[in-house]
């Protein structure tokens, strides 16, 4: 008696496709899955146990072996308990064979019968159009199966005696339809209406939002960096329809899509300063995603920069260069997509350098606490701006005219520009000017004459390096859509120059 039916197994946010492969043989009473399977897949044998007495089945007093084949691709998780216990229904005649051939499974079994959701449904519903399958899932799964497309197969069961019913023609199941968050339906984002004063950050998060730059924000504790970045999901535009599947697909295999909803607005990740290197840029013995490549496409804010451990800080310095994060390790490798926004907050030194705060320890205090910062990753922060103290009198001014929506608008339109230039170039992956690196960059980020020659001269006194001269133009191009502007002036050029930083760490340092 032999049973067969297709799963998934996830590395990274690639689904590869697992086949299934239950034999009973005639011998003493045995259970054995072999094909690498961890704990949570060798202890499925009581759940299927228990889930089949649910229906009225038990398991056969013979030798059950159980292969997840291909033998070598490690197997992990819960969700393989579904597609075992129907290939092993297979086995035991229980169902026909031909009922199932045409799906892929996934899904955990509860004592009762249930089918209980599992992360990864999205991309285990793509994998498995991928192969021309369907997929065959728990309910609460199948408003995020169904967004892999209109011709997609999908079978939501909430009950593993539903499905049997369903392949016997006693019960149909409706294909799920997708789910999605709408604004209106969550909280409502913070406003920059909120934000009194501090024009000139609101102008650097304006420009970070409309190009996805990099921000550091230097300023002493109760400045309003943390409000400032808070604010900035509200500015940015929303998803595309591709950019959702990406971002969720993401979320999907780290379990945080609730109710299968893909959210239309940017991620926004505000891991604590006390975040192991793991839960930052993933791994762990179980490969998940982390912190960074949850904030795919969106924004990612690490407050009290100089807190974090050295060694997590620098490990952002390849998605930040790249867009990818990847994990290699003995056993595995897994590859994740990171290609968010980094926005930092840090204070000036230790101390905090608040109104009225003297630092004991002088100028060496600030030195020594912005040395835990390295230089490359530095250099990889586009915008570099100093916060400055909010007082009293800004407080009693009236809430300004502008806020979110206005500021929102012109970053959008920027986007656009941008979206449409690279289009014209041919360079189809490129969303915005951060992202734009090399010979495109000098096509379409050139000065003027007054520009180029300003730029000249800020590279003889401020000891540009080729990434620090990159950064000026992205930066400039991005002014310059704002601007509405097709060239790069050299006003343009003059206010990416005073973005850099230099003079605030040349002031600081001893």
């Amino acid at each position: 008696m032999y049973g067969t039916i297709a799963t998934m197994a996830f590395v990274g946010v690639e689904a590869r496709a697992v086949e299934v492969q239950v034999r009973i043989t005639p011998g003493a009473q045995a259970f054995m899955i072999v094909g690498l399977p961890d704990k949570a897949v060798a202890e499925s044998r009581e759940r299927i146990r228990n889930a089949l007495h649910a229906v009225g089945l038990g398991l056969p007093y013979k030798h059950v072996t159980i292969n997840l084949a291909p033998a070598d691709l490690p197997k992990e998780g819960s969700h393989f308990d579904l597609p075992i216990a129907l290939a092993l229904m297979v086995a035991m005649e229980a169902i026909a064979p031909d009922a199932i051939e045409r799906y892929a499974a996934i899904g955990e079994l509860a004592l009762d019968g249930a089918i209980r959701p599992v992360p990864g449904a999205l991309p285990a519903a793509i994998g498995a159009n991928t192969i021309d399958k369907g997929l065959i899932c728990p309910e609460a799964c199948g408003p995020e199966a169904a967004w892999a497309g209109d011709d997609a197969d999908i079978l939501a069961a909430p009950h593993l005696l539903s499905l049997v019913n369903h392949f016997k023609g006693l019960q149909a199941l409706s294909r799920p339809k997708p789910a999605l968050t709408r604004n209106d339906e969550g909280a409502v984002l913070p406003d920059l209406r909120d934000v009194r004063g501090q024009e000139s950050a609101k102008r650097a998060l304006e420009v970070a939002a409309a190009g996805g730059h990099n921000l550091l924000m230097i300023g002493p504790a109760g400045s309003g960096k943390s409000m400032l970045a808070q604010r900035l999901p509200s500015i940015l535009p929303p998803l595309a329809s591709e950019e959702m599947l990406d971002v969720s697909m993401v979320h999907s295999l780290a379990g945080e899509l609730m109710g299968g909803k893909l959210c239309t607005e940017r991620p926004f990740r505000a891991p604590h300063h006390s975040a192991s290197m793991a839960a930052l840029v993933g791994g762990g013995t179980r490969p998940r995603p982390g912190e960074a490549s949850l904030a795919h496409l969106g924004v990612l804010f690490l407050d009290e920069l100089p807190e974090f451990q050295p060694s997590v800080l620098d490990a952002l310095r390849q998605p930040l260069e790249t867009g990818e994060l990847i994990i290699a390790r003995a056993n595995h490798r897994v590859a994740y997509p990171a290609r968010f926004q980094l926005v930092a907050a840090m204070n000036p030194c230790r101390c905090g350098g608040g109104p009225g705060q003297t630092c004991k320890r002088g100028p060496r205090c600030a030195a020594d606490y912005q040395a835990r910062i390295s230089g490359p990753l530095l250099d990889r922060i586009d915008l570099q701006i100093e916060v400055p103290a909010v007082s009293a009198a800004d407080l009693i001014l009236p809430p300004p005219q502008e806020g979110s929506t206005e500021v929102r608008a012109r970053v959008t339109a920027a986007r656009e520009h941008q979206r449409s230039r690279f289009l014209e170039h041919g360079a189809t992956a490129l969303r915005t000017n951060a992202e734009c690196t090399g010979t495109l960059l000098e096509k379409i980020a050139q000065p003027d004459d007054a520009g180029l020659a300003l730029i000249r001269n800020a590279a003889d006194t401020l000891k540009l390096s080729a990434r620090g001269y990159h950064r000026t133009l992205r930066v400039a191009r991005t002014l310059a859509d704002l601007d509405g502007a097709e060239t790069v002036g050299r006003i343009h050029v003059a206010e990416a120059l005073s973005y850099r930083g230099e003079t605030l760490r040349l002031e600081r340092t001893p």
